[in-house]
């Protein structure tokens, strides 16, 4: 190669290197106001990537989450401090006979069982303790703990089986000064004024554990709950109600007493029914306040008026199909009651109980529970006459 030839290709290669260097600057140049754009967020260097093949993405609101802005409790700690003191735990043993062999039992022992009660009033002898019938039912041993965690004996003062009420009576006497001091009596509210979706508070010896406290809503008002063929009309909540709780207080937002907490609801899920939550149930103080009263001074409870009866009801099926009337059969007659009294007999079939006609059972409880011992009733009485039936009108003094 001539060295003229030589010159010319060297400077071919030098001016080729010479673009290189300046491409690669250019390059260079333009990457860095690419990431320059991208800092001050007028190009994103993800798009840029993200041209040829766009991803998918989730549509996130661009609102702010209220979950972030708090969460809002109801404190009642000022009202569960205050009105701690007039509540108490109850426990009862009860005398358990088993493994019957004739007339004899070959075992005897106590079962103990737990409730609560509420402190509403005192005598110069006795601190006066509201709580269900069926806390204290049958026990043959009675202990009351109070807010300071001392426990004394207590004697029952009066019951209502009906109503599932009863109070019990601790002696004055029996307790410390330190006890006296730390112990309240309940104010009581009217229930009468409560309405629907009220906030309520429970307080009771759940489990017996000791106190505890649930809040929750009134979630219906007048609702009938049977319990043992008795029905009652009680304030049901959703604060929940557990074994032990049975005679505590259920407060209103001023802290009183409107009802005693007395049952619950419950059931396992079946194919065919579901699981029962969140129905607890309290008798309504304003329905038995003078209940209360009476039980306190030691008077005879007179709403547990009967008729002295004993039977089952006749149906429209079995009155067409052994020619009966339908109503109530008595198979029984308490000695010395109203219906003995009034000449009533086993076979008579009650048709009619104050001009009202008795189709079911609830047809003459209702009566009944409307009426105080000592109170009249007027029974229409089918009884047999050779073959047939023949009706007359009877007036029974409730017993």
């Amino acid at each position: 190669m001539s060295e003229e030839k030589y010159e010319q290709e060297n400077k071919k290669t030098n001016n080729k290197g010479t673009k290189l260097v300046i491409l690669f600057f250019v390059i260079l140049i333009g990457v860095a106001f690419v990431i320059a754009l991208n800092n001050v967020g007028i190009i994103k260097l993800d798009d840029i990537k993200n041209i040829q093949k766009p991803k998918a993405e989730l549509n996130y609101t661009q609102t702010k989450s209220k979950a972030t802005e708090g969460v809002y409790i109801t404190d009642v700690s000022d009202i569960v401090e205050e009105v701690m003191p007039s509540i108490v735990a109850i426990t009862s043993k009860t005398l358990v006979k088993s493994g019957l062999f004739g007339p004899f039992y070959n075992s005897e022992q106590y079962a103990e069982g737990a409730g609560s009660g509420i402190i509403v009033s005192k005598t110069d002898d006795e601190l006066l303790i509201l709580t269900n019938n069926h806390v204290i039912e049958g026990a043959e041993e009675l202990s009351v703990q109070f807010v300071n965690e001392k426990s004394v004996d207590a004697t029952v003062k009066g019951t209502s089986e009906r109503k599932d009420v009863a109070v019990i009576a601790v002696k004055m006497s029996s307790l410390d000064a330190e006890t006296i001091e730390s112990i309240k009596i309940a104010t009581l509210g009217d229930s009468n004024e409560l309405k629907v979706g009220n906030g309520i508070i429970a307080i009771g010896n759940a489990l017996g554990y000791g106190q505890s406290v649930t809040t929750g809503v009134v979630s219906a008002l007048n609702r009938e709950v049977t319990i043992d063929d008795t029905t009652t009309k009680m304030i049901q909540i959703d604060a929940a109600i557990n074994g032990g709780n049975s005679g505590g207080a259920l407060l209103n937002s001023n802290g009183e007493v409107v009802g005693i907490n007395s049952a619950k609801y419950s059931s396992a899920a079946t194919s065919s029914s579901p699981t029962i939550e969140g129905m607890g149930f309290a008798i309504p103080i304003s329905d038995i306040k003078d209940l209360i009263t009476s039980l306190m001074n030691g008077e005879e409870d007179k709403s547990d008026g009967t008729i002295g009866v004993e039977g089952y009801m006749v149906t429209e099926d079995q009155s067409e199909a052994y020619g009966m009337p339908v109503g109530f059969y008595i198979s029984k007659i308490v000695e010395d009651s109203g219906a003995d009294k009034a000449g009533l007999e086993i076979g008579n079939i009650i048709t009619g109980i104050d001009d009202k006609e008795v189709k079911n059972f609830s047809d003459i409880r209702d009566v009944i529970y409307s009426k105080k011992k000592g109170d009249k009733v007027k029974l229409r009485i089918s009884y047999t006459s050779g073959r047939s039936y023949k009706e007359k009108d009877v007036e029974v003094t409730l017993s």
